[in-house]
């Protein structure tokens, strides 16, 4: 309990310093997301609207600790601003729709990733010395060197241009009404196959290679060769003794892979104009539109503080001695 009540109160430090950098960094950077609002009508606008504009995108001149309650308080009735992009839509409806094509695409891809490659790694580390067991890693590693919005581009054009298998854009045919039927949800599947390929090919190896090494020195401990000498099968030695303790690593490189879905596979979704948080922060950066690049920014964030959180308990489970350093600390 106490180890957890620690968690928690970190998790807690960590989630306001996020908020106050997030409140902090737009308020140093150059410029006016209503003058560049204003400087996009070309005129059309008066310049008596830039105090209106001002206002709506929560710019003010009193004082910063005002200011900073103010952003606290919107924030707690989830309201993040207007976006500029999308001006007059909201910077949560921005981020609204676009987080579920991510989570959807991102997420179910890195899953994939991990438990492939991990089950991989024991594979290879339990039939080392066989072709297959050497081959894999090789493989996998000269797939994670290529950069991945090149095997992007080459899929495309193979898969999507030549051979016409797979569509060349976006996350379902325009013709379509999103909606809950199998149509529908059948139609996005298909257009996610090839950039989900794309991202569980480029990191598989990563999970492959460190699954491996880990289980190989796991496997030269005292406990598991005292455990093959009392008789035990080799499957339950690498399964249920050797594989737990190695892939604790494996754990905390899960958790910030999951933190870091929510910012998105951005060259991935550019490649496929696919619409998710990636491809949203490149058309904030590139329309200077701060109030969605500063939601984007807290979102990831708070996404990464959580998954590590979570992976801090599941760690404390699987290991007992990260309890005892907790609690002793």
């Amino acid at each position: 309990m106490r180890h957890l009540i620690q968690r928690v109160g970190f998790l807690l430090v960590s989630i306001w310093a996020a908020v106050t950098i997030n409140f902090v960094l737009p308020r140093l950077m150059p410029g006016n997301p209503a003058e560049v609002l204003l400087a996009r009508y070309q005129g059309r606008l008066q310049p008596q609207a830039l105090h209106a504009l001002e206002l709506q995108f929560g710019l003010s001149h009193k004082p910063l600790l005002t200011q900073y309650v103010g952003y606290l308080a919107n924030l707690v009735h989830g309201q993040m601003g207007l976006s500029i992009s999308y001006y007059p839509t909201p910077v949560t409806k921005v981020i609204e729709t676009s987080l579920p094509w991510t989570l959807g695409l991102a997420g179910t891809s890195t899953i994939i990733s991990v438990v492939v490659g991990t089950l991989l790694g024991i594979y290879s580390s339990w039939k080392r010395g066989s072709w297959l067991a050497s081959a894999l890693p090789t493989a996998t590693t000269f797939l994670a060197a290529i950069p991945y919005f090149w095997v992007a581009l080459l899929l495309l054009y193979v898969f999507g241009f030549v051979l016409g298998w797979f569509p060349l854009a976006h996350s379902y045919s325009l013709s379509l009404t999103p909606s809950w039927n199998w149509e529908f949800v059948s139609n996005v599947i298909y257009h996610s196959i090839l950039p989900a390929v794309t991202i569980v090919l480029t990191s598989l190896g990563g999970w492959l290679v460190g699954m491996r090494n880990n289980m190989i020195n796991t496997l030269g401990e005292d406990y598991v060769v005292f455990g093959e000498a009392k008789g035990i099968s080799k499957r339950r030695l690498m399964l249920v003794y050797a594989a737990r303790n190695a892939i604790l690593p494996n754990v905390t490189g899960f958790a910030m892979a999951l933190g870091f879905v929510v910012s998105g596979a951005l060259l991935t979704e550019i490649v496929f104009s696919y619409p998710g948080v990636g491809f949203q922060l490149l058309t904030a950066v590139e329309n200077e539109d701060y109030p969605l690049m500063q939601g984007i920014f807290l979102i990831i964030a708070i996404a990464v503080l959580l998954a590590n959180f979570a992976v801090e308990l599941l760690y404390a489970r699987l290991d007992p001695r990260a309890r005892r350093e907790g609690a002793s600390s």
